[in-house]
């Protein structure tokens, strides 16, 4: 079972990291067809959640969790602020997440503590 969830984990990790990098190969790959527009920051926040799921499956679902809070976080910001797109749901989705972040953060800091 063990190695299973270990191949998963790479291969999801894997995969993120490519939907991170070159968006438009892995569409072109997957699909069939080149990513263009605003599919390519999707398919970029769901490289950030697999490689938070590939995470999960390695350690604890919190640190899986806190990465993808965070990277989302910092991701969407960087949306906002260098990459012109600015929905009506942005600036709510980046507050909400520093805010899921930092209680997470809290949540580790707190389970770390407990186990001391």
């Amino acid at each position: 079972m063990k190695k299973i969830l270990v191949f998963a984990a790479v291969a999801e990790e894997a995969t993120g990291l490519a939907l991170l990098i070159v968006p438009s190969l892995v569409g072109r790959l997957l699909l069939g067809e080149e990513l263009t527009g605003i599919a390519i920051p999707v398919a970029r926040v769901a490289g950030i959640a697999l490689i938070a799921l590939g995470i999960a499956c390695w350690g604890t679902s919190l640190i899986g969790m806190l990465t993808y809070s965070a990277a989302v976080t910092l991701y969407l910001a960087y949306l906002g602020l260098a990459g012109g797109l600015t929905g009506i749901l942005l600036w709510p989705a980046v507050i909400l997440h520093v805010i899921v972040t930092a209680l997470l953060i809290w949540a580790l800091v707190s389970e770390k503590e407990t186990k001391t």
